[in-house]
């Protein structure tokens, strides 16, 4: 990672821009923990921005401001919506950021984000931290939320496929809530890619959940792959009857989203973490059919 550097963006007059060869990352200690930005230098965001919240500080209602964000599962009000409307503390030790928020008055829970370059990809190692401050034990997974740009679409792995005559358990769940409308035509199910178009012409909500083991779930946007890259744990208790993985689209966004184990966290420090590795990538996908998503996918190492 070559260094950091302190500027104002979107608002904020305090931000720390991040590069990791031509990738750059900004995140903010005005509010959050948020990392605002992931692009290549001088190109486009890949996160969504929402103008009306850039800037905005202080308060006791909880704003989306777009970016990246933590949270804690499963989802609840108004414990999963904690303002995080303040500032965070802030350190570099000379190879990674850490942002720490004050313990959420209401839950006990303090959220960390540590951010380190990934030496394997173009890209990010991002460690996520919930410490239970409280002086109870709690049961919760971390959550990590990416806001994506409206205009693409997630593409999210398959399991392999087995022939009936070779295998007769199932291979995952697949997790749908109330407003989930499968016949949407923002949704592709296909045999090795699931995939979900972001569509500023369509309200509706859309979202499901899954138990990803492929370790992956990427956003394809107008010329841009960004990938996250994320473990499965065998024998773990993930929220939301098994999720791991979880998208949610409507007319302004798409998150990609990743959930870490339920676990109990002991009080008065009990933690659990949660690791995604991001990468960016220059991939010109105008071809969305799955043979020709392979020819994309594979040479990253993205093969369903």
């Amino acid at each position: 990672m070559n260094g950091v550097t302190k500027l104002a963006y979107a608002g904020w007059p305090n931000c720390v821009r991040l590069t990791a060869g031509d990738v750059e990352l900004i995140a903010t200690t005005d509010v959050g923990p948020r990392i605002l930005r992931l692009g290549f230098i001088g190109g486009p965001n890949v996160f969504k921005e929402y103008p009306e919240e850039l800037g905005l500080t202080g308060g006791d209602t909880w704003r989306i401001y777009g970016g990246h964000r933590l949270w804690h599962a499963p989802e609840a009000r108004p414990r999963t919506y904690a303002p995080d409307n303040g500032p965070v503390a802030m350190e570099w030790d000379g190879a990674t950021l850490r942002l720490r928020q004050p313990v959420e008055t209401a839950t006990g829970i303090e959220k960390q984000i540590e951010i380190s370059a990934d030496p394997g990809a173009p890209g990010f190692r991002v460690l996520h931290r919930l410490v239970n401050r409280g002086l109870w034990d709690v049961a919760l997974a971390p959550w990590a939320l990416s806001v994506m740009a409206p205009g693409g679409r997630l593409i999210a792995p398959q399991e392999p496929f087995r022939p009936h005559s070779e295998w007769l358990l199932p291979a995952r769940p697949l997790v749908v809530w109330h407003y989930t409308d499968m016949s949407d035509p923002r949704w592709i199910w296909g045999r090795r890619y699931i995939q979900l178009r972001q569509d500023p012409a369509r309200a509706a909500p859309q979202k499901i959940g899954f138990l990803n083991r492929r370790g992956w779930a990427a956003y394809a946007l107008k010329g841009l792959l960004f990938v996250k890259r994320y473990e499965a744990l065998e024998n773990a208790v993930y929220p939301d009857f098994g999720c791991n993985t979880e998208t949610f689209t409507n007319a302004e966004m798409l998150e990609v989203e990743t959930l870490g184990p339920l676990t109990r966290l002991a009080a008065a420090g009990g933690a659990v973490e949660h690791a995604e590795r991001w990468s960016l990538h220059r991939v010109a996908l105008d071809d969305f059919r799955e043979d020709a998503l392979d020819r994309a996918l594979v040479p990253l190492g993205l093969a369903s």
